[in-house]
C-alpha cells in the first residue's frame, strides 16, 4: 500500500477562512489581524479583554528521548488536539513555529504529520508571518548599535573583550561560529572575536516567548546584558538605547499566529526556542491566552522530557504561573528498540528482547515527569511495521510504572485514532490530580540548581565545572541573579551528554563548557558537552532536495 507524503496530503486540505476557525473559540473577526485567507494574528486587544475568563485545562506532550527514527511528538499534539474536538470538547493546539535551519537541515519542518497536520503547511515551514525574520533582526540591531557605539567614542567604556552579545542568523552555518569582525581598516571599526548563534537560541527569542505584553517586552528587551566594562560592571540594552527600536520591529511578531489542522481546529503557532539550546516552548502569550478561550489546550515541549518538559516545567510554567493538568508522553516501537541496542537498519523485523531493554528509556522519562506531582499518559505512537507483540510489551511495562498506555493511530486514521487517549486525557485532567511543583527553590544557588537537574533528571554522579564557572555563578548570585531558573543546554539523543549513550543510562558525569546569563530572559543557560548553539548542516542536507515542481508547488520540504 502506498501512503501519500505528508505534503501531498496538506495539499489536499479543505482549509476554512481564518474567521471560521477563530469563531470556534470565541474570537470575532475584527480581533484577527490577517495574513492571506488561512493565517492570522490575535490582537493585542482582544488578548487583554479575555484575560478575566476562566482558565482552561493544559495538557503537555513531550516525548521519550529522540531517535533518527522519529517519535511524532509535534504529529501526537495535533492528533490529540483534534481527537478532543472529535469528543465534543472546546480545544487549541498550541506548538512552535519552524526554523529554516531544520528545515533546510536534517530534522524537517514542524508541522505534524499525515493526516495530523497544521496548516497551510509550506508557509508554516518557511517565512510564515515574519516572527523569526522580526527576530533576527531586532538581534542584530542591537550587535550593530553596540559596534556602532565602541566605534563613535565608547562613552559607556565597553572593554571590546567583555562583548558577550554575538549575532544570530536563521540557518544552519557552522562557518559562522567563530569568526573575527571589522576587518579592513580604521573605517570598519575595531577588529574583535566574535560569532554566529542560530536565531532559535537568541535570547530576544526566548524574551518574545516568556513576555506577558508589548511592555514586559521592552522592559525584558532593555535588561539583556550585551558586555561588561574593564571594571566589571554590566552593560545593558537600555544602556545602548537599543530596547525601543527592538521593540518596534518586534511589535507584530508578539501578536500570536492562528492558522488550523486538517480537520479545521484552532491551532496557535507561535515562538520556537529549540529545547537543546534553548527552553524549547512556544509563547507565554499565546498558550495564557488559549487558555482563557479554550477549555483545554494541548501544547508541547521539545525533544524529549529530559530537556523539553524539565524546561517547561521550571522555566515556562515558573514564569507564567500556569501548570500542566497532564502530561502525555510519546513513544514509539522504533524508538524504543533503538534505545533497546538496534539499528536503524534493522527495525522492521520484530525484536522484543530490544523493546523490554529500550523501555527502560520510557520508565526514566515516567518517574521523572511524575516527580512534578503530575498525572501521566503513554501514548504509543504507531507504524505500520509495529507487531501486536511488541505494542502489547510497551504497553504492560508502561501500566507497571503506573500510566496507562494508548495506543494511537492519528497519522493514518486523524481524530479516529486519537479518540481513546483524549478520554484518558479528559478523565486525568478532571480528577484533579495533578499537585504540579517545580523541581528546585527560586533561593537554591546556581549551581545546586544545575546539580539538582543533572542528579534527578538525568541520574548523573556528578557535574563538572571549573573554577572559573562556579566563579562566575558566585558572581551573577552576588549581582542578584541567583533566583533565576537554569536551561540546559546539551544533546537530545541521551540523559547523558554522550549522543551515542542511550537507554537510562546512570553513573555518568556532565561537564558544563561555559555558562551564559539571560537577564532579559530571565533564566541561566548552562551549555553542556559538545552541544552547539550554531548547528552545521548534514552531509547530504534536505536543502538539495527541495525544489519547485513544474506547477509551481514546493517539493521535497517533507
Amino acid at each position: 500500500m502506498a501512503f501519500k507524503s505528508d505534503i501531498e496530503i496538506a495539499r489536499e486540505a479543505h482549509k476554512k477562512p481564518i474567521q471560521e476557525i477563530g469563531a470556534k473559540l470565541g474570537i470575532p473577526s475584527d480581533a484577527l489581524l490577517p495574513y492571506g485567507h488561512d493565517k492570522a494574528k490575535l490582537s493585542q486587544r482582544f488578548i487583554k479583554r479575555v484575560q478575566s475568563n476562566r482558565q482552561g485545562k493544559l495538557i503537555l506532550v513531550t516525548a521519550i528521548n529522540p531517535t533518527p527514527a522519529g517519535e511524532g511528538k509535534t504529529t501526537t499534539t495535533v492528533g490529540l488536539g483534534d481527537g478532543l474536538n472529535r469528543i465534543g470538547k472546546k480545544a487549541a493546539i498550541c506548538i512552535r513555529e519552524a526554523s529554516l535551519g531544520p528545515c533546510f537541515g536534517m530534522k524537517g519542518g514542524a508541522a505534524g504529520g499525515g493526516y495530523a497536520q497544521v496548516v497551510p503547511m509550506e508557509e508554516m515551514n518557511l517565512h510564515f508571518t515574519g516572527d523569526f525574520h522580526a527576530i533576527t533582526s531586532a538581534h542584530n540591531l542591537l550587535s550593530a548599535m553596540i559596534d556602532n557605539h565602541i566605534y563613535w567614542g565608547n562613552e559607556l567604556e565597553i572593554d571590546e573583550r567583555r562583548v558577550v552579545w554575538r549575532r544570530v542568523l536563521d540557518m544552519n552555518d557552522r562557518a559562522l561560529r567563530d569568526m573575527v569582525t571589522s576587518l579592513g581598516g580604521v573605517a570598519n571599526g575595531f577588529p574583535r572575536q566574535t560569532g554566529f548563534d542560530i536565531t532559535v537560541a537568541s535570547e530576544v527569542m526566548a524574551i518574545l516567548c516568556l513576555a506577558t505584553d508589548i511592555d514586559d517586552l521592552q522592559r525584558r528587551l532593555g535588561d539583556i546584558i550585551v558586555a561588561y566594562t574593564r571594571t566589571r560592571k554590566p552593560i545593558y540594552a537600555r544602556d545602548i538605547k537599543a530596547d525601543g527600536a527592538m521593540t518596534v520591529l518586534l511589535k507584530d511578531a508578539m501578536q500570536p499566529n492562528l492558522v488550523q489542522t486538517l480537520e479545521n481546529n484552532p491551532a496557535f503557532v507561535h515562538g520556537g526556542p529549540f529545547a537543546n539550546i534553548a527552553h524549547g516552548c512556544n509563547s507565554v502569550i499565546a498558550t495564557t491566552t488559549a487558555l482563557k478561550i479554550a477549555d483545554y489546550v494541548v501544547t508541547e515541549a521539545g525533544f524529549g522530557a529530559d530537556l523539553g518538559a524539565e524546561k517547561f516545567m521550571n522555566i515556562k510554567c515558573r514564569k507564567a504561573g500556569i501548570a500542566p493538568d497532564v502530561v502525555v508522553i510519546v513513544a514509539t516501537v522504533r524508538a524504543i528498540k533503538m534505545n533497546g541496542g538496534v539499528a536503524k537498519a534493522d527495525l522492521r523485523a520484530e525484536n522484543l528482547d530490544a523493546v523490554k531493554a529500550g523501555c527502560a528509556n520510557l520508565g526514566r522519562h515516567i518517574s521523572n515527569v511524575k516527580s512534578f506531582g503530575v498525572p501521566v499518559v503513554v501514548a504509543i505512537n504507531h507504524f505500520a511495521g509495529d507487531t501486536n507483540a511488541e505494542v502489547a510489551a510497551v504497553k504492560a511495562y508502561a501500566e507497571a510504572q503506573g500510566p496507562r498506555a494508548v495506543l494511537c493511530k492519528h497519522w493514518a486514521d486523524g481524530s479516529a485514532g486519537t479518540e481513546e487517549l483524549a478520554n484518558r486525557v479528559v478523565d486525568l485532567a478532571e480528577s484533579g490530580a495533578s499537585q504540579f511543583a517545580p523541581l528546585y527553590r527560586d533561593d537554591l544557588p546556581l549551581f545546586e540548581k544545575i546539580k539538582t537537574i543533572a542528579r534527578r533528571i538525568y541520574r548523573a554522579d556528578e557535574v563538572l565545572a571549573d573554577k572559573k564557572i562556579r566563579d562566575q555563578l558566585r558572581t551573577w548570585e552576588e549581582a542578584g541573579y541567583g533566583h533565576l531558573p537554569i536551561c540546559m543546554a546539551k544533546t537530545q539523543y541521551s540523559f547523558s551528554t554522550d549522543p551515542n549513550l542511550r537507554g537510562a543510562p546512570t553513573g555518568h558525569s556532565v561537564p558544563i563548557r561555559e555558562v551564559r546569563l539571560s537577564a532579559g530572559a530571565g533564566f541561566v543557560v548552562v551549555i553542556c558537552g559538545e552541544i552547539m548553539t550554531m548547528p552545521g548542516l548534514p552531509r547530504v542536507p534536505a536543502a538539495e532536495a527541495i525544489m519547485l515542481n513544474d506547477a509551481g508547488d514546493v517539493e521535497g520540504l517533507f
